[in-house]
């Protein structure tokens, strides 16, 4: 639970310590703000921010999977957030990702992802596609940018062969779980688990590998030609 403490929330909190009680065993009950650094942090991993405060989040932390309330924080029962709860617990309700706003344009040489857009984009069955997930702030992550982009110039005419980047900070993606900064993941049109790229992170490195690992791109040069539906 996170609140404001400066707006009055003594009904909201009301309700939510009446839950704590009726629920008590189903799930651990706790309400945070943004007082100290901890709190703070944790309002970051949820992704909320003081606009979306006062609002009723869960998380299941061995599978790190967070939950939204659907429900206004001023039309939450006892009721309703039992019925959360055993949403989350049952499976009906499905986990909240985070998810920057599409970009405008998106038609550079790497390709931006977010949580929204990255089943059609990553998942895309006709297209290979090699991700770059980096955190704003990570030395090694702008280490590799002027590269990556290189590498996205020199594959730019090969539309089926996307050089993509996601910020794991701003954007969550089902099934993803980055424990590193930058982590490269391959997801071939053939194999879209994604295969972790544990080449070496040069220019000449990634073009030789893509070029040697890219279906679409074999066939667009020619080397290796499409294989027909009977």
């Amino acid at each position: 639970m996170f609140r404001s403490e400066e707006d009055d929330q003594a009904d909201f909190m009301k309700v939510f310590r009446e839950a704590a009680v009726a629920h008590k065993g189903k799930m651990l009950f706790a309400y945070a703000g943004d007082a100290n650094q901890i709190q703070g942090k944790l309002s970051e991993f949820m992704g909320v921010e003081k606009s979306n405060w006062p609002t009723l989040r869960a998380i299941l932390p061995e599978k790190m999977k967070k939950f939204v309330s659907e429900v206004e924080a001023k039309d939450l029962s006892v009721e309703s957030i039992g019925k959360f709860i055993d949403g989350i617990k049952d499976g009906s309700i499905k986990p909240h990702l985070k998810s920057a706003d599409v970009p405008a344009d998106n038609s550079g040489p790497v390709t931006v992802v977010v949580g929204t857009e990255f089943a059609k984009i990553v998942m895309d069955p006709t297209k290979d596609v090699l991700v770059k997930y980096y955190a704003p702030w990570c030395g090694h992550c702008k280490k590799l940018l002027p590269i990556w982009e290189e590498l996205g110039e020199v594959f730019k005419d090969h539309p089926n062969l996307v050089l993509a980047k996601f910020d794991a900070t701003a954007n969550e993606a089902e099934g993803v779980e980055i424990r590193g900064y930058p982590t490269l993941k391959w997801y071939p049109r053939d194999n879209k688990e994604g295969v972790t790229y544990e080449g070496e992170r040069d220019l000449a490195s990634f073009k030789k590998w893509l070029e040697e690992n890219s279906g679409v791109f074999k066939e667009a040069a020619g080397g290796e030609p499409k294989k027909e539906e009977l």
